[in-house]
């Protein structure tokens, strides 16, 4: 028997030794009894001093945090904002600027650029929508693989008849199957059209050139960096200090002052229109195969209009029933635009007269008839019978022209010329194959499928097309010395095979004296034509190379052309010979025509100097066959010159240069000489190191036309300067330009968008209820901004002379200041900064150059801008005795289609800011003369002079809170006109509190007392009193900043006006911005 007896419990069990009447033990619950460590027992060591590793909780090992961006880049903001007030509709803005770069994981990268706003128009242009230049996309690329979706920019060069460039918005999709084969598949609306135009070039005229759409309309938008300039052949570079700008906007293109043009250049522009007529989609997608002796590419590419989509064209059943009757007929494309509208005072409107059975429409603006609203179209001189008898009004007015004796009197008809929905489809299989190591052969096969218009099916039997090219090649190479290249070619293209732009040669037409009848109206050729060649080649390492064509040109029951080409090239040591000749012979059924070409060039190139000559000559004799006379293109050409340069090339280096060029042409079928011309030219950088640099540019040409006894003459000139001193006290930059070019004769509308968004009110002056070009007025509070002003194109030129001047002069002694003179520490407190611009167009005449930019007061001033500007400051930026007197004097004039406008302004201004203690007193003093001069637009004509006085009181409290007390006494006095005054005295209060950087309030109280004598309705009045009435005016706004979170703000914004007898006009905006 046991002498323990244990007692057991639901928690502890006791023990109890009954022999010895001691208690043995206590046994707890397990969960009391065991060890329990933070971290695992084997992760301790022992302590020693000289612990080679240390060992710590780290937060990690608890919680696991998963940043999803980590590893990228960010940067930008996004912002959402709503705007509204008593004095305007609510409007929704929003604003997207968001950069991503960086790495999703080790083998995908990542790359967005979103950039994103919804303002609608764009002053100073005449844009569809300011979209076209925003740019987002997003790409994502592997090893293997690439995604990229957004605007991209796809380029085929890798087929014959498939070439092209298109900026679209879609989806590209690109994989390398392996290490020879490849795919890509790629959805996307298109953003553009392809255009060809030629562009005439004037002599003495650096433009601006007008652009056109597809059917000669000027109202077009260039798809931006879509386009291609070649003069001669040759591809030109877009840039200020290259050879050309463009206005995308405005569809004009300008040649720059060092790139000098005549009437003798060709000129070819390939660009992009934004087409806004349907929704166009785009698919596009391919691949390439090879093997060890075969390459292989296949291309499918789909682009067509969705006709049920119409942006631009609101198509009625009548529009689409023309359409669907008209075929691919353009002249029958066009409907009536009368349509019924209801009153509305912001549009010009019409009402129908019946008069002895003749029906026709009269402007009206009576709510109480029955309106039309109408397009009027331009049909030709005495070929409609409406005509522009209103152009002063925001939309031209139109007015009925009774017919004399069935003659029509009017160039306008109220129809429009309807837009036909197209569709163009290639597929395309091409490849080489090598026959041996030196000996290949190309083939490419294409066959497109393009429809004119998607609502029609009459002539769509023209609507598919083969074309076909096949290329053997073979190389022969001597001693490693020598190689001889033989290559025959041979091309079959279908009349009816259309290209997605043009694949052919820009020069294409003029290398084969082909007749423009042989194109359509998007340049395709419209016969079936054969190409074939033989081309052999000789190459000699060091040397240079000889080279021979044979073409031959076929169309097909029309035309037929042979011609050699000859090329040679030498190039060794320090001489270089280049030589290109070719001799071409055709016959069509009209003409029979030679034409005989030859460029020659011979260089010699040391370290420090350079030589070259050149020899240039064209024959053209072109004959129609029946009369056997000479046609207009036919000509002949030679130029002579020379240029030489010393000193090291794109550094230091003078180059002067004569040209020598005789221009035949045919008069009385004969060829004879029309004009000859000598060119001087000058090229230099003449000083160029870290502090100085000079580079001078002249072109000088005299024209000689045979048929006038005057010489014409034209400068290009540039001068360009910059300086400054080793002590940086003084730097000064100086530009000076002359030229010759246009000057438009600018049109303008006004456009209603929403508040916020336009600049211009308008001011119904002549109570007459019509919106006048002369009623508007720049806007001075943001709800009366609800109007845009757009330009209109181009369609009057006037030649000028134009130069240009600009100058900007800073003079800093800032350096001085722990100079031991007392002289100069005293020049240290000052700082005087220059900014002068003058760019002026006079109208040209009688040969005389017009150098002097600062003579503008010349009968011939057509154009002008005037800008000086002159700061001198004393202890700027600093609290103490900080002066700064602003003297500017402005001036313009624009010549616009209904008369010139000029504008001056001259102005003092002095400020000053002390500060003691915890005030700081701040005073400004201006007298200003400003002036408007219009020559049609009586309302637009006044000199005011203003006096202003505005001291200033602020009180800082701690961190950079502040409170400001104000007056502003001004008096205005109009000198011309009805005399019209004003007397205004404004006291003010505004505060800016802030919270370390989380919470900004800002807020102001303004009273303004005004005493106006005039008629307050006026533009006058509404400028001399800045949008407020006479007698008692009060304004107030607030403020709020609020950073929500590390990335999030929040904006609050409240402005409020009250005048006498006006009820109070509330404006505010709620804005939210996350910033990346």
């Amino acid at each position: 028997m046991s002498n323990e007896k244990t007692i057991s419990t639901d928690s502890i069990d006791i023990k109890v030794n009954v022999t010895e009447k001691k208690l043995d033990s206590i046994y707890f619950p397990e969960f009391i009894t065991k060890e329990y460590n933070f971290l695992n027992n084997n992760l301790i060591i022992k302590s020693t001093s000289n612990l080679d590793k240390l060992y710590k909780i780290s937060k990690s090992n608890v919680v696991n945090n998963n940043n999803p961006f980590e590893g990228l880049n960010t940067n930008g903001s996004i912002s959402r904002g709503i705007t509204l007030g008593n004095n305007q509709n609510t409007v929704l803005n929003s604003e997207l600027d968001l950069q991503i770069f960086g790495k999703l994981n080790d083998k995908v990268e990542v790359t967005a650029s979103i950039q994103d706003a919804n303002i609608p128009l764009q002053d100073g242009g005449y844009s569809q929508k300011l979209d076209e230049f925003d740019q987002i996309f997003i790409e994502l690329k592997s090893e293997k693989w690439k995604i990229r979706a957004g605007d991209v920019d796809l380029n085929n060069s890798n087929t014959y008849f498939g070439k092209f460039e298109k900026r679209i918005q879609g989806l590209l999709v690109s994989a390398k199957i392996n290490e020879s084969d490849n795919a890509y598949v790629s959805g996307a609306i298109v953003k553009g059209q392809f255009k060809s135009s030629n562009i005439n070039i004037q002599d003495g005229n650096q433009g601006p050139y007008k652009l056109q759409g597809q059917l000669g309309e000027l109202y077009i938008l260039v798809v931006s960096g879509s386009e291609k300039v070649y003069v001669n052949g040759l591809l030109l570079q877009r840039g200020e200090n290259k050879d050309y700008i463009i206005n995308y906007n405005a569809g004009e293109i300008i040649f720059n002052t060092t790139y000098p043009v005549r009437s003798d250049m060709r000129v070819k522009i390939d660009y992009q229109i934004s087409d806004r007529n349907y929704s166009r989609f785009m698919a596009y997608s391919g691949g390439q195969f090879s093997t060890e002796k075969m390459n292989l590419n296949v291309m499918i590419y789909n682009e067509n209009d969705l006709k049920n989509q119409q942006l631009q064209q609101n198509l009625n059943s009548d529009n689409i029933d023309v359409l669907s009757q008209a075929g691919d007929d353009l002249d029958l494309m066009q409907s009536s635009s009368i349509i019924e509208a209801e009153f509305d005072e912001n549009r010009i409107l019409y009402k129908k007269i019946i008069d002895n059975n003749l029906e026709y429409y009269e402007f009206s603006n009576d709510p109480n008839e029955q309106l039309y609203s109408i397009k009027f179209s331009y049909v030709g001189e005495n070929e409609g019978d409406y005509a522009l008898v209103n152009t002063n009004a925001i939309s031209n007015i139109y007015e009925y022209i009774p017919q004399i004796s069935g003659n029509k009197q009017g160039n306008y008809e109220p129809i429009i010329n309807l837009i036909a929905p197209e569709k163009i489809q290639l597929a395309i299989i091409n490849g080489e194959y090598r026959i041996s190591e030196n000996s290949e052969i190309k083939f490419e096969l294409a066959n497109s499928n393009s429809d004119k218009n998607l609502f029609s099916t009459i002539n769509d039997e023209d609507n598919t097309g083969l074309a076909t090219k096949i290329e053997i090649k073979n190389s022969i190479v001597r001693n490693n010395n020598l190689k001889i290249i033989n290559k025959i070619e041979y091309k079959h293209i279908n009349k009816d095979f259309r290209s997605i732009e043009n694949n052919y040669n820009t020069e294409f037409l003029r290398n084969w004296n082909l007749d423009s009848t042989l194109l359509d109206i998007n340049n395709q050729f419209n016969k079936t034509q054969n190409q074939s060649s033989a081309e052999l080649k000789f190459l000699k390492k060091n040397i240079g190379s000889i080279d021979y064509k044979y073409q031959n040109l076929e169309f097909i029951d029309n035309f037929e052309g042979t011609k050699h080409n000859a090329a040679l090239k030498y190039d060794s040591d320090n001489i270089t010979l280049n030589s290109r000749s070719s001799f071409l012979k055709s016959k069509s059924n009209l003409f029979e025509s030679s034409f005989n070409r030859s460029y020659n060039s011979m260089s010699l190139d040391s370290n420090d100097f350079w030589a070259e000559i050149n020899l240039d000559y064209e024959v053209n004799s072109k004959k129609t066959i029946i009369t056997d006379s000479l046609t207009l293109n036919s000509h002949q050409y030679k130029s002579y010159g020379v240029k030489s340069g010393i000193g090291e090339k794109e550094k230091l280096f003078v180059e002067i240069g004569y040209n020598h060029i005789i221009n035949d042409s045919v008069v009385n079928n004969s060829i004879q000489k029309v004009n000859t011309s000598n060119n001087f030219s000058i090229n230099s950088q003449l000083i160029n190191n870290s502090n100085s640099k000079l580079s001078i540019f002249g072109n000088y040409r005299i024209l000689d036309r045979t048929n006038n006894e005057r010489k014409e003459k034209f400068l290009n000139s540039r001068i360009n300067y910059f300086k400054k001193t080793s002590n940086e006290v003084i730097k000064i930059n100086i530009l000076y330009e002359s030229n010759s070019g246009n000057l438009a004769q600018q049109e303008y509308t006004f456009i209603e968008v929403e508040p916020g968004i336009g600049n211009y009110k308008w001011i119904d002056i002549n109570e007459n209820n019509i919106q006048e070009l002369e009623e508007f007025e720049i806007a001075q509070f943001e709800d009366e901004g609800i109007y845009l002003r757009v330009l209109l194109p181009n369609q009057r030129f006037i030649k000028t002379y134009q130069n240009k001047f600009s100058q900007s002069l800073n003079i800093n002694f800032k350096s001085w200041s722990k100079d031991e003179s007392k002289f100069k520490k005293l020049l240290s407190h000052f700082q005087n900064q220059t900014q002068y611009l003058i760019q002026k167009q006079s109208a040209q005449g009688n040969n005389k150059f017009d150098l002097n930019p600062f003579k503008v007061s010349s009968e011939n001033l057509l154009g002008l801008t005037m800008n000086l500007r002159n700061s001198l400051f004393f202890n700027r930026g600093k609290e103490y005795y900080s002066t700064t007197y602003n003297f500017t004097n402005n001036r313009s004039k624009n010549s616009l289609s209904f008369g010139n406008i000029q504008n001056d302004i001259l102005s003092h201004q002095l400020t000053f800011k002390h500060k003691l203690n915890s005030i700081l007193f701040s005073s400004l003093i201006s007298i200003e003369n400003r002036k408007s001069r219009s020559e049609n637009f009586e309302s637009k004509n006044y000199t005011f002079e203003e006096i202003k006085y505005a001291p200033k009181f602020t009180y800082f409290i701690e961190n950079n809170n502040k409170i400001d007390f104000y007056y502003q006494y001004s008096n205005k006095e109009n000198l011309i006109g009805y005399f019209e005054t004003l007397t205004q005295n404004k006291f003010g209060i505004s505060s800016s509190f802030s919270n370390k950087n989380k919470l900004a309030i800002n807020g102001e109280l303004n009273y303004y007392k005004n005493k106006f004598k005039g008629n307050p309705n006026s533009i006058i009045g509404y400028i001399m009193m800045e949008g407020l009435q006479s007698g008692d005016n009060l304004t107030w706004a607030l403020n709020i900043q609020k950073k929500i979170t590390k990335y999030v703000d929040l904006n609050l914004n409240y402005f409020a006006r009250k005048s006498d007898y006006n009820p109070v006009i509330h404006n505010g905006s709620v804005q939210l911005k996350a910033n990346f």
